[in-house]
């Protein structure tokens, strides 16, 4: 099952069949600064992968409520722990 549509070329890849040598490296510039962009582009990429774990969490919400609830609680007595120390600490 073959399809005869054309593959989408990434922004990060030099398109073949280039002859003029002028082109081709512009096209080179294009891709290797694409390239640059998307590696040191961090708050994109924190942003991905923090959307894919709201997405996680949620899907592990809708499986089991219970657990979720129970995985907030004790987040929330970590950080009140965490807290605690830091403020118990300090006043010492």
């Amino acid at each position: 099952m073959s399809s005869d549509a054309p593959v989408p070329l990434p922004r990060t890849a030099v398109p073949l069949g280039i002859n003029d040598p002028v082109e081709e490296a512009r096209a080179e510039l294009k891709a290797a600064l694409a390239a640059i962009e998307v590696k040191a582009n961090l708050p994109r990429r924190i942003s991905g992968r923090i959307d894919d774990s709201v997405e996680k969490a949620r899907a592990f919400q809708r499986r089991s409520p219970a657990l979720a609830a129970a995985a907030v609680v004790a987040g929330a007595v970590v950080a009140g722990a965490v807290v605690w120390g830091m403020v118990r600490a300090y006043t010492r």
